[in-house]
Formats: structure tokens, C-alpha cells, sequence
């Protein structure tokens, strides 16, 4: 019972500590690549054929680096493909998405007060809409619509708008703006997969039977590969906000989102700008903080959208009816809800910690499992112990999760 919940914890975090490392890497040689790619020098007449080239000092070290337009005139033995930092990146977040949304989707994924689904139609919805995603993006990309790129990129910010709204409509707000970040990250990740890699593997095998590579295959990925980089700070904060409730849990969440969006555009236009020399866009930050002031308004405009049914229900009624809830509902409630409460008593909350709740006896045989990690086997909680939770405390709470967890 207690290694199965520690073991469980560490699994997930194992996973999140990958997702984390393997995103770095791809973001990492996406912002380069990009960068690269723009500040190219284009005005030299180069004698290897080349594009363009760049100087680069980096590490005590200074770097040559030239780009060739479709190929060089004879393909290297040690060609270095960047495929896995993207591939790694999607399939330990899946995994997350699987641990945390689908395992725990009665505490995580479905909110009754949004839309009361079963836990399998909700899995569906989930699983379902990721692909549906990428299927529509990419029969747009390959369309006449998605010859002219300004278009596309607005038809790709109303699709994006559009799910967020569907999110929302039908998953608690924690897992709305996860998903909509997972949505996105899978359309940039099957860009890699399904067409930046196998125009490149097009262009290879072209340059080793002795054809001149079609440049349309360039063209084709470094539009994909363009979305990716105005796509990636957006995934990035979609993230990160299940930490927020303020991002997750308030009325306009679909709509903060979609600010986050532009909030991409605009602070990748102005490093595209400056990489690429066209200039010093700073009008991009006012414009950044404009809407970043208008996130923080609409996410307290009301509040938070959290409904609790009044009784326990399914796996949390296994916890409200096992030996020794009274005793640990009543250390809740003098431990921890004056911090997780819908209007905190202690000084400097506005909110309950991660949205939260410890108020009924609801919420706290659905936070069971946390209440048992945070402050039963270890003692997170209360934060620095200021509420004084007694020894004795902690261990009610592991007795009772563990009869709770008896066959």
C-alpha cells in the first residue's frame, strides 16, 4: 500500500524529470536552428555552393557554419539527423498524460460541473482530439489554403482558439489547458515525424543516387518547422499552468489561453527580427505586456469555476467510509483548510494552494492520496509545519490510507 503510492509518485516523477530534460533539447535546437537559419549571411559568393554562412564562438571555441540551400554536392558519411529531442519529448508526455490524466482522470480529467462524462468517454475525447488535430492541420497545410503562410497561421490560431473552447467545454480546467498544450505539442511533433524527417530522407536518398533534390521538400519542412518555433513558448506556459489555478481554474480560461497564443507571435517576431537583422521590433514587448495585463484581469474575473457534489462519490468514497476518516477529517480541517479553502483565512492566500480544497468531506477523501504523500510519508505539508501537525497527526493519516487501500 505504501510502496505502491511512493512507487507511483516516482514513476511519475521519473517520467516528468524526462518530458522535462528531452523538451529542453528539442527547444533547445529549435530556437538555434532558427536562429541559425536567419542570420545567415547570403550576400558572400560562396565557393562550397552554399547559402549562406555564420561565425559562431561559443565554449573558447569559434564554429564555420554553412547552409546549403537543397544539398551539397556530395553527401557526408557522418550526417547528424535531430529527430529524437522531438520524438522523446512527445512520447514521455503522453506517458505524463497517461499517469496523471488517465489514471487519475476522476480527480484530474473529469469536472461533473463541466461536463459529467464517464471516465472511458473522457480517455476517448482525450485520445480522439490529438489526432483529429494533427489530421486537420496537416490536410490545411497540404491544401490551396496553406499556400499563403499568413493564412495558414491565422487559420491555425482560430483552430487553436476553437479547441480551446471545446476543452473546456468537456475536461475540469487543469486538464483543458494541458490538453490544448498536448494538442499543440502533437501537431509540432508529427510535423518532425511525418513530414520535416521523411522530406529530408527524400533529399538524402535523391543526393546518393546522383538526382538533383527537388527543393519544393526544403520549402515544405521549413514551413512546418516555422510553425513549430512560433508554437513553442505558447506549449511551454500550457504547461507549466496546471500549477496556476488562476490560468486553469477561472471563467475565461479558454480565452486566456488564446492570448497566450499571441503572446508567442509577438515575442518570437521580435527575436526572429533580431536574429534575422531586420530590425529591433520593441513595440512587440509593449504589446506582450498588454496582453499579459489583460490574462491577469480576465483571470480573476470571476474568480474560479469549482463545483463539489456535497457527498462522496465512486474510488473517494472507499476513503470517506474507511476506518479513521473522522479522525483525519477533523486533522484536515485544523491542519490544512484554512490555506485550501474557496476564501483562505491565512494572511497572503487569495487562493487555495494549486486550486486545492480541503473544506468537505468530499474533497478530502478525493485529495486522499495527497494528503497521504504530502503529509503522511513525508512532511510537505503543511508547508515549514506552521500549522504544528503533530507526529502522532501524520501517522493517523498513513494509518487511514492504508486501511483504506486493503483488499
Amino acid at each position: 500500500m505504501y510502496d505502491m503510492a511512493a512507487m507511483g509518485a516516482w514513476i511519475e516523477f521519473a517520467v516528468r524529470w524526462v518530458h522535462v530534460i528531452t523538451a529542453i533539447a528539442w527547444i533547445g535546437s529549435s530556437f538555434y536552428f532558427i536562429a541559425l537559419d536567419l542570420g545567415l549571411h547570403r550576400d558572400r559568393n560562396l565557393k562550397s555552393g552554399a547559402d549562406g554562412e555564420e561565425w559562431q564562438v561559443h565554449g573558447g571555441g569559434f564554429y564555420h557554419v554553412q547552409k546549403y540551400l537543397v544539398a551539397p554536392a556530395q553527401m557526408p558519411d557522418d550526417l547528424v539527423w535531430f529527430k529524437w529531442e522531438s520524438y522523446s519529448t512527445w512520447l514521455s508526455g503522453f506517458a505524463l498524460l497517461i499517469l496523471v490524466y488517465y489514471l487519475g482522470a476522476e480527480f484530474y480529467l473529469v469536472d461533473p460541473a463541466v461536463a459529467d462524462l464517464a471516465i472511458w468517454q473522457a480517455v476517448g475525447i482525450s485520445m480522439l482530439s490529438l489526432a483529429f488535430g494533427w489530421i486537420v492541420y496537416d490536410l490545411i497545410c497540404k491544401s490551396k489554403f496553406g499556400d499563403n503562410n499568413t493564412r495558414l497561421m491565422i487559420g491555425l490560431y482560430v483552430i487553436l482558439v476553437g479547441m480551446a473552447y471545446f476543452y473546456t467545454s468537456v475536461f475540469s480546467g487543469r486538464a483543458a489547458l494541458l490538453h490544448l498544450g498536448a494538442f499543440t505539442a502533437t501537431i509540432m511533433s508529427a510535423n518532425v515525424f511525418f513530414i520535416i524527417m521523411p522530406n529530408q530522407r527524400i533529399v538524402v536518398a535523391d543526393l546518393k543516387a546522383g538526382r538533383t533534390p527537388d527543393a519544393k521538400y526544403g520549402k515544405i519542412a521549413k514551413q512546418r518547422s516555422t510553425h513549430n518555433n512560433y508554437l513553442t513558448l505558447p506549449v511551454i506556459f500550457l504547461m507549466l499552468s496546471n500549477h496556476y489555478p488562476l490560468a486553469f481554474a477561472s471563467e475565461m480560461n479558454w480565452l486566456i489561453a488564446a492570448l497566450v497564443f499571441l503572446m508567442g507571435v509577438t515575442i518570437r517576431h521580435y527575436f526572429n527580427s533580431l536574429h534575422s537583422r531586420a530590425g529591433n521590433p520593441t513595440w512587440t514587448w509593449l504589446a506582450t505586456a498588454l496582453l499579459f495585463i489583460t490574462i491577469i484581469w480576465l483571470s480573476t474575473a470571476p474568480m474560479f469555476r469549482i463545483t463539489e457534489p456535497e457527498e462522496a462519490s465512486g474510488p473517494a468514497l472507499r476513503f470517506a467510509a474507511a476506518e479513521g476518516f473522522d479522525e483525519v477529517h477533523d486533522i484536515v480541517m485544523g491542519r490544512c483548510s484554512m490555506c485550501h479553502a474557496a476564501e483562505p483565512s491565512w494572511d497572503g492566500l487569495l487562493w487555495a494552494p494549486k486550486g486545492v480544497r480541503l473544506e468537505t468531506e468530499h474533497q478530502i477523501a478525493k485529495a486522499a492520496k495527497q494528503i497521504y504523500l504530502q503529509a503522511g510519508v513525508t512532511h510537505a505539508m503543511p508547508p515549514a509545519n506552521l500549522s504544528y501537525m503533530r507526529a502522532e497527526e501524520r501517522a493517523q493519516i498513513v494509518a487511514w490510507y492504508q486501511a483504506a487501500m486493503r483488499p
